[in-house]
């Protein structure tokens, strides 16, 4: 299962699943007319669903079962960019981003969990961002939420590992979709972003595959955010001094 299926990397997901020779992939999104043009794969079904709401997340996961059995693989690839600025962002920016770059990954856990850990084996994939690792210039709630993401993934991959629960976090940086785009608009958030190589979204389906192949926890399908994970670390008062360096040149400082 793949949400935020209908475009983007959900939708390079659901494709190369499909290519893979999974036996049944559901591609879920609230814009079903788009995730509906999938349907022509013969092993791709479709769900309109918002995994904003508990409620959504649920009847999801109780229709795919419906359609193909215990779900396997389930990625929470569902994201929303929270728009530009800091404490400033009106109340309802971090509502709608909370609900969905966070909390819709616990909801998924919530349901998923209880039946995997039974069973012995599944797999969770949480796509986070580099933002999540790293921060994200410019966007307090997307830096924000997908730490928490990050953070909610670790957490699960040290409980459930023991059960036979794999559970995987997708940190991309710059990837070629629509929130890229609408990021791009900001003069410090672009110069972060492409600071790297800005991948298509199918490199960073191809990512995935080999990332679950590995049972490898974060996924990074810019290798670069591994070095720049461990500069962080171990210099954070340099990193940060870099970042503001960077901002301030973006903005014509």
């Amino acid at each position: 299962m793949v949400t935020g299926g209908a475009g983007g990397i959900g939708r390079a997901l659901v494709e190369a699943f499909a290519d893979a020779g999974a036996g049944h992939v559901t591609a879920a999104d609230r814009d079903f007319a788009a995730a509906g043009a999938l349907a022509a794969r013969e092993v791709v079904g479709t769900v309109e669903c918002d995994v904003g709401s508990e409620d959504g997340v649920r009847e999801l996961v109780a229709a795919a079962t419906d359609a193909a059995g215990p779900v396997d693989i389930f990625i929470s690839n569902a994201g929303v960019g929270g728009g530009l600025g800091g404490p400033e962002v009106a109340d309802e920016a971090w509502d709608e981003a909370w609900r969905v770059n966070v909390m819709a990954h616990v909801w998924a856990a919530r349901a998923l969990l209880p039946e995997m850990s039974a069973r012995g084996e599944g797999y969770l994939l949480n796509t986070a961002s580099a933002a999540g690792l790293l921060t994200q210039v410019s966007s307090l709630v997307y830096s924000v939420t997908k730490h928490a993401a990050v953070a909610l993934a670790e957490w699960m991959a040290i409980e459930y590992a023991e059960l036979g629960v794999r559970v995987s976090c997708i940190c991309p940086q710059g990837v070629r979709t629509p929130m890229l785009e609408a990021a791009l608009d900001d003069a410090a958030s672009a110069a972060a972003l492409t600071a790297g190589d800005v991948l298509e979204p199918a490199d960073v389906a191809r990512a995935v595959l080999d990332g679950i192949r590995d049972e490898r926890f974060l996924i990074l399908p810019h290798p670069e955010v591994a070095q720049y994970m461990v500069m962080r670390a171990g210099d954070p008062e340099r990193w940060q001094a870099g970042m503001r360096r960077l901002v301030v040149r973006a903005r014509g400082g």
